[in-house]
């Protein structure tokens, strides 16, 4: 009986012990769960507002950031000095600038980025085309740019604009810069004499190397070591280096290489609705110079889809000079020397993407800007490729609705199976970089930023203050175009190489003919 009470006194012993236990270990439980979150959190919520430097950050010497990686200080710095201008943003999000890449989001560069590269162009083109294309050059390594404006691009809100921009020269195509060129030593030479005084695409080709002609002369005033041509539509794609950077890859070439070729890549655009070709087309047709010969003969007829050429347009590619004595243009396409033939290579890798009628509305603009007949005769006149001259026919005679099956047949791809087997092959081939580096310069307000400056430096200067500037401006490009256009040198010792013009890829016919002429 009572080995029964005390059995039956155990379980109330117990019982009793775990209910008062019970409680403080959910306690110590939900504390030791607690703390280490309401830490993690306090943390994160210190990082977000700014408030907390990782120590990490300190230790590293390369302030050359990559972007995104502004550290806090920056970031409350350009968010004290950001203002909301109240304006509709064209170009997209009106944020802060906040892409710390080298230094800040004006890409100041300096002497201490080496080799100093820079870039002529002539262009027609707004701000929505040209921001873009500028800041990812200088994203890559370009310091300088020397712009040749004309139409949209020489209007005072877009010009204004560029000339806020460090590292960019803006040139206007004014009646005393016309007077001064028709002076070029060009104008008595061979090389381009068979471009004169014919219109359109080959009056731009003369004005393009006359520009250029000046371009060398600023280049040299301004210390540059490299010196490129490009169109606004075209972007440079310095694939084989680690860092994609053009400055490692003009770095890495011997010193004894004059000219450096880039093969061009054509865009192949997917849709029919592209507004902004650098940020919506990832697809490019690769260049002849980098395929294998039978791949690229092999699959010919179907890259082609029965266009005139395996390529819309050119296919020769544009080209890096070193900035040297006697150099001069050799067409829009390549440099050459009045005293020497250039040592020339061709990169294996790096290319230059072309964004060929990109957009549907590019059919109508080309066809604006030539006064020529819609004929098969006069075209000829006016354009130096086939498809440029189909393209200017279909603008000109054709409805908007035959137009657009016209563009969709000829330049957009939508056959998927011929897509997935090209790429399969290698013709085909998808290019990011370009993509993301515009998208993250967008999404950051860069473009924004430089827009929103220039109207804020233009209202604190007033109207007198841009005059003196434009004059001004106008006054030293003039005295440069002088110093171009009025050299002397020896005319017996030129190398009269003719002027290379915009050509296409080879074609499948020429190597028919091959065996049969050997």
């Amino acid at each position: 009986m009572a080995s029964l009470l005390n059995s039956s006194s155990k379980p109330t012993v117990s019982s009793s012990y775990s209910s008062t236990s019970s409680p403080s270990s959910s306690r110590l439980l939900l504390l030791v769960t607690l703390l280490p979150l309401t830490l993690a959190c306090f943390a994160f919520v210190l990082q977000w507002r700014g408030g907390l430097d990782d120590p990490v950050t300190h230790w590293s010497t390369d302030h050359h950031g990559f972007p995104g990686m502004a550290t806090t200080h920056e970031k409350r710095s350009l968010r004290r000095s950001g203002t909301d201008s109240g304006c509709v943003d064209l170009l997209g999000q009106s944020r802060a600038p906040s892409f710390p890449y080298f230094r800040d989001w004006k890409f100041d560069y300096h002497s201490d980025l080496k080799p100093r590269i820079c870039i002529t162009t002539s262009t027609s083109a707004g701000l929505e085309q040209t921001l873009p294309w500028i800041f990812f050059h200088k994203v890559i390594g370009v310091s300088t740019f020397y712009l040749f404006v004309e139409g949209k691009a020489a209007s005072p809100n877009v010009s204004r604009v560029l000339e806020t921009i460090p590292g960019v020269k803006v040139i206007h195509r004014t009646k005393e810069l016309e007077e001064q060129q028709a002076k070029s030593r060009i104008w008595n030479e061979t090389w381009l004499s068979s471009f004169f005084y014919k219109p359109c695409n080959y009056e731009l080709f003369v004005k393009q190397s006359l520009n250029m002609e000046m371009a060398i002369t600023m280049a040299k005033d301004d210390g540059m070591e490299w010196i490129i041509h490009l169109d606004t539509d075209e972007l440079i794609h310095p694939s084989g280096t680690h860092e994609y950077s053009l400055r490692k890859l003009l770095g890495n070439i011997s010193a004894d290489v004059d000219i450096v070729i880039f093969p061009n890549y054509e865009s192949s655009v997917e849709r029919d609705d592209i507004k902004e070709p650098f940020s919506e087309v990832s697809m490019f047709k690769k260049n002849y110079d980098h395929l294998p010969r039978d791949v690229y003969f092999g699959s010919y007829k179907e890259a082609t889809r029965g266009n005139p050429n395996y390529f819309l347009t050119y296919g020769n590619g544009k080209a890096a000079a070193r900035v040297q004595d006697h150099l001069r243009p050799n067409g829009a396409h390549r440099w050459h020397n009045y005293r020497k033939s250039p040592n020339e290579v061709k990169l294996e890798e790096a290319a230059v993407l072309h964004y060929t009628y990109p957009r549907f509305s590019d059919l109508t603009s080309r066809r604006d800007r030539c006064g020529c007949k819609p004929t098969k005769v006069d075209v000829k006149r006016c354009f130096m490729l086939e498809f440029d001259r189909a393209a200017f026919i279909i603008a000109s005679t054709a409805s908007s609705e035959e137009m657009l099956q016209w563009y969709r047949e000829h330049v957009v791809w939508t056959d998927e199976k011929l897509k997935l087997k090209l790429l399969r092959k290698g013709i085909l081939t998808r290019i990011y970089a370009p993509m993301v580096i515009i998208q993250e310069l967008r999404e950051a307000g860069v473009f924004s930023s430089v827009v929103t400056s220039a109207h804020m430096s233009l209202s604190k200067d007033g109207n007198n203050s841009s005059s003196t500037l434009s004059s001004t401006r106008e006054s030293s490009h003039a005295t440069g175009t002088r110093r171009v256009l009025e050299a002397h040198l020896d005319l017996e010792s030129e190398c009269q190489a003719s002027a290379i013009p915009p050509q296409s890829p080879p074609r499948l016919e020429a190597t028919q003919r091959e065996p049969s002429s050997e």
